[in-house]
C-alpha cells in the first residue's frame, strides 16, 4: 500500500468502475448520500481486495464535503478526486438538479483545492449535455466564477423555470466553465482539475431515463450517430485513469468528451 488517497463521490456503476480502475494499491474513499449503498459498495471493494472505506456525504452540503475533504487529507497524499455523484433529468426535480449537479460540482472544486498538491487530479463527471447549452458570455462567466454560496441565486437559473432537461444541460455546462475556471489556481498547487462529458453509459442512472419519455428519443440518435450501442462504465473508468494519471500532465482545465460520436452528429448530420 502506498500513501496515495483516491476520493470518489458516488457508489453508483461509473463511481465502483472508478475504484477498480484506479484503487489498486490505494486507500479509496467512496463516498455518497445513502449510507445503505455506500456500505454495499465498500462491501464490494474491500471483498474484492481493496482498502475502500465509505464517507456518508450529500455533495449538495458545502459542510458535508468540506468534512469529506479533511477527512481525506488525514488520510494520506490526496492523488486523485473523482466526481461522479449526481442525479438525472428523469428522476430528480430541478431544485434536485441545482443543488446536486450544478452547486455540488462547486463544492466539491472548492473543498479539495486546499488540500491538494503536486500531482492531485480532480476529475468531475459532466455530460454531453452540456455541449448543447445556448447561453451567453455573461451568463456562462457568471456561472463559472460567481462565488459558490451565489450560484443558486444567479438570474440565469430562473430561465430553466420547470424543464428538468433545460435545468441538467445549464447544470452540466456549469460543470464545464467552472472547471475551466478553477484550472489557475489548482496549477498553483502543481495539481490539475478537468471534466469528462459521458454519453449515454450503461449505468442505472442511463437505464432511468431510457425508460422515461425522451428514452425511445435519446436511444434512436445512437443509432443515427453512427456508435449503435451505449458507453460501458469501464470506457469512463479509462478515461478517469488517463485524466489522473501521468501521462496526462500538461492536460487541465478541459473537457473531455465521450459520447459516441452523438455531439459531432448533433452538429453536423442531424
Amino acid at each position: 500500500m502506498s500513501d496515495d488517497v483516491v476520493v470518489i463521490t458516488g457508489a453508483g456503476g461509473m463511481g465502483l468502475a472508478v475504484a477498480r480502475r484506479i484503487g489498486s494499491g490505494r486507500t479509496v474513499i467512496l463516498a455518497d448520500a445513502f449510507a445503505a449503498s455506500l456500505d454495499r459498495a465498500v462491501a464490494e471493494l474491500c471483498a474484492e481486495g481493496y482498502a475502500a472505506k465509505g464517507q456518508v456525504t450529500d455533495v449538495s452540503s458545502a459542510e458535508a464535503v468540506g468534512s469529506l475533504a479533511s477527512y481525506a487529507a488525514a488520510e494520506g497524499r490526496i492523488a486523485a478526486i473523482v466526481h461522479t455523484a449526481g442525479v438525472s433529468a428523469a428522476t430528480a426535480t430541478v431544485d434536485q438538479i441545482m443543488r446536486v449537479d450544478l452547486a455540488g460540482t462547486a463544492h466539491v472544486i472548492d473543498a479539495f483545492e486546499p488540500v491538494v498538491g503536486r500531482g492531485s487530479s480532480l476529475v468531475c463527471v459532466a455530460s454531453m449535455a452540456g455541449h448543447y447549452a445556448s447561453l451567453s458570455a455573461t451568463d456562462e462567466q457568471a456561472l463559472a466564477t460567481a462565488p459558490s454560496s451565489e450560484l443558486l441565486a444567479l438570474p440565469v437559473l430562473g430561465s430553466v423555470g420547470d424543464d428538468r432537461v433545460a435545468a441538467y444541460i445549464l447544470a452540466k455546462r456549469a460543470n464545464q466553465v467552472r472547471v475551466q475556471a478553477a484550472a489557475l489556481a489548482w496549477n498553483r498547487r502543481g495539481a490539475r482539475i478537468n471534466t469528462i462529458s459521458p454519453g449515454v453509459i450503461s449505468t442505472a442512472m442511463a437505464r432511468a431515463e431510457q425508460e422515461s419519455s425522451s428514452g425511445d428519443h435519446m436511444m434512436a440518435m445512437l443509432t443515427a450517430c453512427g456508435a449503435d450501442r451505449t458507453g460501458t462504465p469501464s470506457e469512463i473508468a479509462a478515461a478517469v485513469a488517463f485524466l489522473t494519471g501521468p501521462e496526462s500532465l500538461y492536460i487541465t482545465g478541459t473537457d473531455l468528451l465521450i459520447d459516441g460520436g452523438q455531439a459531432a452528429w448533433i452538429r453536423h448530420h442531424r
